[in-house]
C-alpha cells in the first residue's frame, strides 16, 4: 500500500518516527514530494530559532533513509485538481502521480472523499492508518511504538507511558488498543 505523507502528520515529531518505523517494515510504503517535504521545514518556524535548521537536518535524515520515495512535482496534474485549498492540490498531485492509494492527513475538511475518491485515491487518519495495521500486525506496530516511546523518554528525561504518549501524538485510539487498562 503506497501512502502519501502529508506535511501535517510528518511536523510532529513522535507522530513522524511512528510512521516511519512502521513503513520500515513492510506493512505500507510511504510517499511524499520536495514539496511536502518543505511544507513540513517552513510549518517549524512557529517554534523558535533554529527550529527550522533542525527540521532540515532532520528531513535529510528521513530522505537517506528512505532514498526511493519521493515523487516528481507534476504541475500539470495539479493545474486539473480542485479542491477546497488550493494550497493543498500538489499533495493530491503528488498521490496520483505516485499511484498512491491514500493520503494520510489530520486535514479532513481540506480532503474531502468524493473528490479523492473520483481519482482512485482514500484519505485516511493516522489514528485509524496505524490501528488498522496494527489489528493486522499488532507486533511490528508496537515494536515501533515502544523504540519510538524509549527515545522520547530518553530524550526527554522524563517517563512516557504509551497511552498518554500517543495522545499527545494524535494517536488516541491506537494508545487505548495497545494499553487497554487505563
Amino acid at each position: 500500500m503506497k501512502v502519501v505523507l502529508d506535511a501535517c502528520v510528518l511536523y510532529p515529531t513522535v507522530l513522524r518516527e511512528i510512521l516511519l518505523k512502521v513503513a520500515q517494515t513492510g506493512l505500507y510504503q510511504p510517499v511524499w514530494s520536495d514539496r511536502i517535504l518543505e511544507e513540513w521545514a517552513r510549518a517549524t518556524r512557529k517554534l523558535g530559532p533554529g527550529a527550522e535548521t533542525v527540521a532540515r537536518g532532520e528531513i535529510a535524515l528521513v530522505r537517506d533513509a528512505f532514498p526511493r520515495v519521493s515523487t516528481a512535482e507534476r504541475p500539470e496534474i495539479e493545474a486539473r485538481l480542485l479542491l477546497p485549498d488550493a494550497n493543498d492540490r500538489h499533495v493530491l498531485a503528488t498521490a496520483i502521480a505516485a499511484h498512491a492509494d491514500a493520503i494520510l492527513t489530520f486535514n479532513a475538511s481540506d480532503f474531502p472523499r468524493h473528490l479523492l475518491a473520483e481519482e482512485g485515491i482514500a484519505r485516511l487518519d493516522p489514528d485509524g492508518f496505524l490501528r488498522d495495521l496494527w489489528q493486522r500486525q499488532p507486533e511490528a506496530v508496537t515494536a515501533a511504538v515502544d523504540t519510538v516511546r524509549r527515545e522520547a523518554e530518553r530524550l526527554s528525561g522524563e517517563s512516557w507511558p504509551v497511552r498518554r504518549l500517543l495522545k499527545k501524538a494524535g494517536l488516541p485510539r491506537l494508545g487505548k488498543a495497545l494499553d487497554p487498562a487505563r
